[in-house]
């Protein structure tokens, strides 16, 4: 009798063997759930401490000259808090919460990337984990900020990617296209990642992706979705291009070279950067992350573009997630072999230092009146949250000492948005002028009146560039913000201005403007 043999490789229809399939994700578990919720009730039970941030105060004035772009970002934002500010007036909970909520979804995203990875629960949750604990993540959780957004976008465009790039199935391009072309609604910066992923393509493969029809019909949903952004800038000569101008010569926080580079390695939390260093490397170097090497050559590209342009060094965090997703599944693994009980210490000791670091350094969780000034060198954006109604108080204090005709036609200028913003929010209530400035998209938000020639001005350290102004310019006051911190605004001298040299029409959109 003859031995009949079979295949042992699975067999289609018609008989011929099946090419392996892509990788399965791991199973779905709870724990980044429950890390999400922690993360986002953290977050709403500090969000009404301190106070407003610059940008938020920013934020709101913009809201109320609703367009279809600024000078420094798209209409998003602005018209967000636009409308938590006519639900819930002056509530700065209310005005925080999507953000806390983008947060919680954040940490799911990464999360569910390392899913895709092939996480298993356990790996999964310590994803979870490291993504809520980590910087960017609680720093722009805690603020309403163009940031948080760009966060969700990039996370989502890059889960996207992981999808397609596991599946080779390309319809899944759409949905990368369709999220960062709503994503520059919010800034341009989701077409700096769009250049990281087709660089990564480019570099590493799967090219035939740069061919295919529907990548291109991704492209151009992502054209036609950021449109208006687009079109907004163009007609009125690019002003983003002089913002970046800007922050190349650094001019702005968290901007210069070498300190975009340091932050790589502090922005998620230097105990973090051996596990995302381990998501890197397997996902270059590794036989079996082929398929997912251009992201880690996504991530090489973008932070190469952003030193060579001089950008901000938290531009490419969302990235730096999802090496931390990568590097999570390896973590979870090794953490199963040989002394496993020690290396799921050690990997829990690296959540709750990061956590706690992170915690302390970058959320409102110590008293404001001793607050250690390491806190607000490490993180800048805290001093920008603290005194802005004592700030206008030493205003008032000025305004009020004027004689009344000069009361009755004085206004106020400011050298940034930010302090524009807190007139506009406490100025009322103290009896205050309007205030004015020049700064970003604040200039085209209205110019003084012709014959407001008493000035009260805020945000120059010195009187030179105030004096080509006015004839008179003389110190009256100086901003006193009832606690020690060192902030742009804190100790700052106020100028009492007379006797206007030009019309504002003259000087305003060529002396006064700026950005930054």
């Amino acid at each position: 009798m003859g031995v009949v043999t079979r295949s042992t490789a699975p067999e289609t229809d018609l008989g011929q063997p099946r090419r392996p399939g892509p990788p399965a994700p791991g199973p779905r578990s709870g724990g980044p759930w429950v890390v999400a919720a922690a993360v986002t009730i953290l977050l709403l039970i500090m969000a009404p401490r301190y106070g407003y941030h610059r940008d938020e105060l920013y934020f709101l004035l913009a809201g109320r000259h609703l367009d279809w772009g600024y000078v420094d970002q798209g209409p998003m934002v602005p018209a967000l808090a636009r409308l938590i500010d006519t639900i819930a007036p002056d509530s700065l909970l209310a005005l925080r919460t999507p953000s806390a909520l983008l947060a919680g979804t954040a940490v799911l995203m990464v999360a569910a990337i390392a899913r895709q990875f092939g996480a298993g629960r356990g790996g999964q949750t310590l994803a979870a984990a490291l993504g809520g604990a980590s910087g960017i993540t609680l720093a722009s959780g805690h603020l309403l900020s163009t940031t948080t957004v760009d966060l969700v976008v990039w996370l989502a465009a890059a889960l996207c990617t992981v999808r397609l790039l596991r599946t080779g199935d390309s319809r899944w391009a759409l949905a990368v296209g369709a999220v960062l072309g709503l994503g520059m609604l919010n800034k341009l910066l989701p077409a700096l990642l769009a250049v990281g992923l087709l660089a990564g393509l480019a570099i590493a493969g799967p090219r035939r992706l740069l061919r295919d029809r529907t990548v291109l019909l991704a492209a151009g949903i992502f054209a036609l979705l950021a449109a208006p952004t687009l079109l907004w800038q163009a007609t009125h000569g690019f002003p983003q291009l002089g913002v970046a101008a800007t922050i190349s010569g650094g001019d702005s926080s968290y901007s210069g070279r070498l300190d975009a580079a340091i932050l790589q390695f502090l922005i998620i939390s230097p105990f973090v950067v051996p596990i995302w260093s381990t998501g890197l490397f397997v996902l270059l170097r590794r036989p079996a992350w082929r398929r997912y090497r251009s992201l880690g050559w996504a991530w090489l590209a973008v932070v190469g573009v952003v030193l060579l342009a001089g950008g901000k060094g938290y531009y490419p965090a969302p990235l730096l997630l999802v090496l931390t997703a990568a590097g999570a599944v390896v973590a979870a693994r090794w953490a199963q072999h040989g002394r496993a009980r020690a290396r799921r210490v050690l990997l829990a000791a690296v959540v709750v230092l990061t956590a706690a670091s992170n915690t302390v350094l970058l959320l409102p969780t110590l008293p404001v009146d001793r607050l250690p000034g390491f806190v607000v060198a490490v993180n800048y954006d805290t001093g920008e949250t603290i005194g802005w109604p004592a700030f206008t108080d030493s205003l008032a204090a000025v305004h009020r000492r004027l004689p009344a005709d000069e009361q009755a036609r004085a206004m106020i200028l400011t050298g940034n948005y930010g302090e524009a913003g807190a007139v506009a929010r406490y100025g009322p209530q103290r009896g205050l002028p309007a205030a004015y400035s020049g700064h970003n998209s604040m200039a085209d938000f209205g110019r003084p009146p012709d014959d407001a020639d008493v000035v009260i001005a805020v945000g120059w350290q010195q009187p030179q560039q105030l004096r080509t102004w006015f004839t008179e310019v003389t110190l009256a006051g100086q901003v006193d913000q009832r606690v020690a911190v060192d902030n742009d605004e804190n100790g700052g001298p106020i100028w009492l201005c007379r006797g206007l040299r030009r019309p504002w029409a003259d000087i305003w959109a060529t002396e006064v403007r700026h950005s930054g």
